[in-house]
């Protein structure tokens, strides 16, 4: 196997560029956000030009989160033979579950994963302009697997088989092991979350923990196996958001912070851009891949990580951790305690109570639907 961190969006989608002229039979592609101008009209160029060439184009965009991009946005692509499919389709009945993996795979043999979704917003670097976000280039007997996870989503995407009944029982939801790594599949229904599972059993062990999360919420289990690390003498460090584009979903992660701060966790906030990173160093696995560490990434969405313990991409996911922590703001305990007021504490809360009760409770109302 083979591994290339890819640390700012302009670097992200210049491996996709190279990855997709270079493809010669089949290009397999998903997104969450898909939004037109650039570099998504250069990606759908791109795969324009590959379906000529005669490579086999499919394409998964989320409903949802690409419900800006007009319904004829693919007609050129569709003509040149691309597939494309709409996941989940807005439904009163099933909308609350999203496909929000990321994921380019080309001839069975490249593969690129991480946080970057094709939208504006994740051009640049990060530090000057655009949201920052990471991802991973990657080769070997791991890309195999990712392209037999999108087929299975790709003829999932519109719901036709009977009332839904994968979503009870969710074939979807698997672990792949290779040396040097895992792939970690994840989806709505029952049983337990095989990435909460692995991140569980880590911690349990882990002496240093270094995570970046954009978005984090994460069940409470997690949180108090964060907290016994800090509290029996190892070290917690977590960057969370300084600037967001969910404001209610900061308000909740913010709502943590003194229970976190009293066990001793570091918390610092990214400064310069919105952060959208998902990255966790667990003594000598890092993950990295779409899903955000909440409820919903855990309990409701479509997500796939990758679980790794070469020591090479281990020491570059350390680099990448020391180059968010020099753009961050770190938040001490005593001064947080007195710059909380009492309607800062009430939205905190308000926000929490949608995220961890409202939300999983509209969700497990809808898989009942299923039966």
């Amino acid at each position: 196997m083979d591994f290339r961190w890819l640390r700012t969006g302009d670097e992200a989608f210049a491996t996709a560029r190279e990855a997709m002229e270079s493809a010669r039979a089949t290009i397999r592609f998903e997104s969450y956000i898909y939004a037109p101008g650039a570099p998504g009209d250069d990606y759908r160029d791109l795969l324009i030009a590959a379906s000529r060439r005669g490579v086999r184009v499919r394409v998964l965009v989320d409903a949802f989160g690409s419900l800006m991009l007009p319904e004829n946005y693919w007609n050129a692509l569709r003509e040149a033979g691309g597939e494309v499919h709409w996941f989940n389709r807005m439904s009163l009945d099933r909308f609350n579950f999203r496909n929000h993996r990321k994921l380019l795979a080309c001839d069975e043999t490249v593969a690129i994963v991480g946080g970057f979704n094709v939208a504006p917003v994740s051009l640049g670097d990060g530090v000057q302009s655009g949201w920052r976000d990471v991802g991973l280039r990657l080769t070997g007997p791991l890309v195999p697997e990712l392209e037999a996870s999108f087929d299975g989503l790709f003829k999932l995407a519109d719901f036709r088989h009977r009332r839904l009944t994968r979503f009870r029982k969710p074939r979807t939801g698997r672990m792949v092991r290779t040396t040097g790594g895992e792939l970690l599949l994840s989806g709505p229904g029952r049983g337990q979350n095989l990435i909460h599972r692995s991140l569980q059993g880590d911690l349990k062990r882990a002496r240093t923990v270094r995570i970046i999360a954009g978005y984090f919420l994460p069940p409470l289990r997690l949180r108090r196996a964060m907290t016994r690390v800090a509290r029996r003498g190892g070290i917690v460090q977590l960057i969370l958001a300084g600037q967001t584009d969910v404001p209610l979903m900061q308000a909740a992660t913010r709502s943590l912070y003194q229970r976190l701060l009293r066990a001793g966790v570091e918390i610092h906030e990214y400064q310069p851009q919105v952060l959208h990173t998902k990255l966790l160093l667990l003594d000598q696995a890092v993950y990295v891949g779409s899903a955000n560490l909440d409820i919903r990434s855990f309990r409701i969405n479509y997500e796939l990580m990758l679980r790794l313990t070469e020591p090479g991409v281990v020491r570059e996911a350390t680099e990448v951790f020391e180059s968010h922590l020099g753009h961050c703001r770190r938040i001490e305990r005593g001064d947080w305690r007195k710059s909380r007021t009492l309607w800062a504490k009430l939205k905190e809360r308000v926000a929490l109570l949608l995220f961890t009760r409202i939300d999983p409770l509209v969700a497990r109302k809808q898989l009942r639907n299923f039966r």
